[in-house]
């Protein structure tokens, strides 16, 4: 089939490509889209070299899909014009995650409530896909009261800006443009996104309102803080879960080792847990540092890692893609 990837000459977009590369996507023809000053640019697929075309010109060839990341701006304006042409949107800005009509999938959880109606579906953000990956199962046991999570974010979840500012810290070298307000290199910035009037930033309240969209329930509570690291291979984050329910922790691991998309890597005798490097350029979402929390009843810590720009942005994204052509929807 006819695919169209807007934005495929960024990070993300780099990512899908490989992605649907290497899931063996039945793409007919690829139509890579990006903004007019990289329009006649060359990307490779398949080892084939494609001529990057605008946004109108990818629309004119009627696509069956076009996986967006553009960023939100782009994807508002866009996204609709791509919709009304009968084109199905993949969305990976937070463009539309929290519109009423416009379902918030992660394929492993609820890819059963999209229709051939979808037109506009968005890819949720990256912290919070692999958080819920991890988590649905014993959710679905025990019913999660709480979740109190902190984050560590790899530079690439901002951009190749980012990358760039963190290699030339490195280097020692003064970068040409600055990504963050200040330096990355052997540094922790408590700061993702931009601040909103209650304290939390954009990013964490993401986590807070996507979690419960995309589990169905409301009465989940979150509370996150976002931090960005300088790293380069993933997400982590440090999870604290409050269940209604009390659980049994050999059940814990039995639900985690049978959840579709999760490896359990808990082998603190022998150094095995979760990291960015293990994780960098893998789709799964890792789980380790299972243990149950002693200060207070029916509370579990894990400790979660993924390639946010895989698992977090475009597997999920692809996975979105081969669910609706599986389900014939479109």
């Amino acid at each position: 089939m006819k695919v169209a990837v807007v934005g495929a000459t960024g990070l993300v977009g780099n990512e899908i490509l490989s992605v649907l590369a290497e899931r063996n996507f039945p793409v007919s023809q690829l139509i890579p889209v990006a903004s007019e000053k990289s329009v006649g640019k060359t990307i490779i697929f398949k080892g084939q070299s494609l001529t990057v075309v605008s946004a109108q010109e990818a629309i004119t060839r009627k696509p069956q899909v076009a996986i967006f990341s553009a960023g939100s701006h782009t994807s508002l304006i866009l996204a609709p014009q791509f919709a009304e042409a009968g084109i199905t949107v993949i969305d990976n800005s937070s463009a539309w995650r929290m519109h009423p009509d416009k379902k918030l999938i992660v394929p492993e959880i609820n890819a059963h409530l999209l229709t051939q109606a979808d037109k506009i579906i968005a890819n949720p953000n990256c912290s919070t896909i692999q958080m819920v990956v991890a988590l649905n199962g014993l959710h679905q046991r025990y019913r999660i009261k709480r979740i109190v999570v902190s984050t560590y974010q790899s530079v690439t979840g901002t951009g190749k800006k980012a990358v760039d500012q963190l290699m030339a810290e490195r280097k020692g070298t003064v970068p040409t443009e600055r990504a963050y307000p200040h330096p990355i290199d052997l540094n922790v910035l408590p700061h993702i996104d931009v601040f909103l009037e209650n304290g939390y930033t954009k990013e964490e309240m993401k986590m807070v309102n996507e979690t419960k969209k995309i589990m169905g329930d409301d009465q989940i509570r979150v509370t996150a803080t976002a931090v960005r690291v300088p790293t380069i291979g993933g997400h982590s984050e440090a999870v604290n879960v409050e269940f209604e329910q009390e659980f049994d922790l050999a059940e814990v691991y039995e639900i985690l080792h049978s959840t579709k998309g999760v490896v359990v890597q808990d082998d603190v005798k022998n150094n095995l847990y979760p990291m960015p490097i293990l994780a960098h350029r893998r789709d799964e979402v890792f789980v380790g540092r299972i243990r149950r929390d002693e200060t207070q009843p029916k509370t579990l810590n894990l400790w979660i890692v993924a390639d946010n720009l895989r698992k977090g942005a475009a597997t999920n994204a692809v996975q979105i893609a081969e669910y609706l052509l599986q389900k014939g929807l479109l």
